[in-house]
C-alpha cells in the first residue's frame, strides 16, 4: 500500500480534486502526517486539480450549456438555486463554492451561464482554490496528528483509517445522492 500511496498518491489527488475531491484531498493529508506523501505537494496537487476542474466547468457553462444541461437535466433545479445565491452574493461564492458540498461542479458551471467576466471568476477561483486546498490538506494532516495523539502509534491501524475516511466520504455523497433524487420531479 505504501508503494501505491507513493508513486500515485499526488496523480490521484490532482484526478480526485478535478472532479470533487474532500475525501482524497484528506486521505492526502493523512498520508502526509504518516509520511508517505510531502504536504506541500498534496496541496500544491489539490489546488491544481481543483483550479482545473472548476474552470473547465465555468467554460462549458460559458460555451456548451445547453448540451451539459441535456446530458444532466438534473442539474436545472441546482443551477436555478445556485443562480439566486449567485445575484446575490457573488464574489463570496466565487470564493467559497467549494465548501458547499454537492454544488461544486453545479456553481462554476452556473458562474458561465450566468456570462461571470472571466477577468473576474479566473483571479478569484485560484483564490478560493488555494484556501481550499491548503484547508482541507491541513485537516487531513491534523487528523492523523489527533490520532496519534490519541492512539499512540497508529502504524497498525493506519489501513483501517484510511478505509474509514473512504467509507464515510462514500456514506456521505451516497446520502446527498439520495436525498437529491428524492427531491428530484
Amino acid at each position: 500500500m505504501e508503494s501505491y500511496i507513493e508513486h500515485f498518491g499526488y496523480l490521484a489527488i490532482l484526478i480526485g480534486t478535478f472532479l470533487e475531491g474532500e475525501t482524497i484531498l484528506i486521505l492526502g493529508g493523512f498520508a502526509a502526517h504518516r509520511g508517505y506523501l510531502d504536504l506541500s505537494l498534496v496541496i500544491i496537487s489539490a489546488f491544481i486539480g481543483t483550479v482545473f476542474g472548476d474552470q473547465l466547468f465555468y467554460f462549458l457553462g460559458r460555451k456548451h450549456s445547453q448540451t451539459v444541461l441535456n446530458h444532466w437535466p438534473q442539474w436545472q433545479s441546482k443551477i436555478d438555486k445556485s443562480r439566486q445565491m449567485i445575484d446575490q452574493h457573488r464574489i463570496l461564492i466565487i470564493l467559497s463554492f467549494r465548501f458547499l458540498y454537492g454544488l461544486r461542479t453545479v456553481i462554476p458551471f452556473t458562474l458561465g451561464i450566468a456570462n461571470v467576466p472571466a477577468r473576474k471568476f479566473v483571479p478569484l477561483n485560484i483564490i478560493g482554490a488555494l484556501v481550499w486546498s491548503v484547508a482541507i490538506g491541513l485537516a487531513g494532516y491534523f487528523f492523523g496528528h489527533a490520532l496519534e495523539i490519541a492512539l499512540g502509534h497508529i502504524k497498525q491501524i493506519e489501513l483501517w483509517v484510511m478505509i474509514g475516511i473512504v467509507l464515510s466520504g462514500g456514506i456521505i455523497w451516497l446520502t446527498y445522492l439520495r436525498r437529491a433524487k428524492k427531491k428530484a420531479p
